[in-house]
C-alpha cells in the first residue's frame, strides 16, 4: 500500500514538471530525520529513532530530472548507566553507554520542476542499510571523552524505496537579474524504505547473568518510514 502511494505521488511530481529552463546543474542538501520503524521491525524496535542526513545531486540540463546519493545516520536506541572504572577504583565513575545504529546510502532519482519558489518532487531510491550497536565508556566530565568502546553486532541489507517532499526558496542570489547562481530552500520530505532482513539488537537486548552477556539478537526486515526537515543549495 505504501509503495502504491509513493509511486501516485511520483506520477503527480511528473505532472507538475512544467517546460522551463534553468542554469542549476548541482544540488546538495543537509537534513534532520525521525525514523519510523515498519512492519516486523516495529514489533522489536517500539520507538522512532532520530539522524541526520546529507544529499548531493547532478542535475540533468533543462531537464526535470537529477541523480545524486543520500547518506545518513538514524539512532533507533540509547542506554546509559554509570559504573566504577574498576573495581579497585570505587573513586572514579564513568558512563557506559551503548546506542543501536542504522547507516543509510542510497542512490537517488529525483523529478522536480525546474523553477519557482514552490518545487514538489518524487523520487526513487535503491541501496542499503547498515545496522550496527556499539557500547562505549565515557567521561562524566564537560566533554564526555570517550575512553573505549567496542561494537557488539552489526549487519548488512539491502533497501530500495521512493519518496516525495517538497522545497520552498527562502534566498537566492541572480547575475543581472537574471541568471541564477544560487538559491536556498526550506526541505520537507517523506520516504519509504523496503530493507532487507538483518540481524539487530535493541534497547535492552543486552544483558548480563552470572558475569556472562546475554545478547538477545532479533532478525526481520528493516522497513522504514522517515521524515525530514532540512536545507537544500543549489547553484
Amino acid at each position: 500500500m505504501k509503495i502504491r502511494r509513493f509511486s501516485g505521488a511520483l506520477v503527480l511530481a511528473v505532472l507538475l514538471c512544467l517546460p522551463g529552463y534553468s542554469d542549476e546543474r548541482f544540488e546538495t542538501s543537509a537534513n534532520f530525520f525521525s525514523g519510523f520503524p515498519q512492519r516486523e521491525f516495529k514489533q522489536n524496535v517500539k520507538r522512532a529513532g532520530i539522524g541526520g542526513s546529507g544529499y548531493f545531486a547532478y542535475k540533468f540540463k533543462n531537464s526535470p530530472f537529477s541523480a545524486g546519493a543520500s547518506l545518513g545516520i538514524l539512532v533507533y536506541g540509547s542506554e546509559t548507566r554509570a559504573e566504577f572504572l574498576a573495581a579497585s577504583i570505587p573513586e572514579v565513575e564513568v558512563n557506559v553507554t551503548t546506542r543501536n545504529y542504522i547507516l543509510m546510502c542510497h542512490l537517488v532519482f529525483r523529478v522536480q520542476p525546474l523553477e519557482g519558489d514552490f518545487r514538489p518532487y518524487a523520487e526513487g531510491l535503491a541501496g542499503f542499510h547498515h545496522l550496527w550497536t556499539e557500547t562505549g565508556i565515557y567521561d562524566r566530565g564537560y566533554c564526555h571523552e570517550r575512553i573505549a568502546s567496542s561494537v557488539n553486532l552489526s549487519d548488512f541489507a539491502w533497501s530500495f524505496g521512493a519518496g516525495c517532499g517538497v522545497m520552498i526558496k527562502v534566498f537566492e542570489h541572480r547575475k543581472n537579474g537574471n541568471r541564477n547562481l544560487f538559491a536556498m530552500f526550506i526541505d520537507l520530505g517523506a520516504r519509504f524504505l523496503k530493507g532487507g532482513r538483518a540481524e539487530y539488537l535493541h534497547e535492552g537486548s543486552i544483558c548480563q547473568k552470572n558475569e556472562q552477556l546475554i545478547y538477545d539478537v532479533k532478525m526481520s526486515d528493516t522497513d522504514l518510514v522517515t521524515a525530514r526537515l532540512g536545507l537544500s543549495f543549489v547553484f
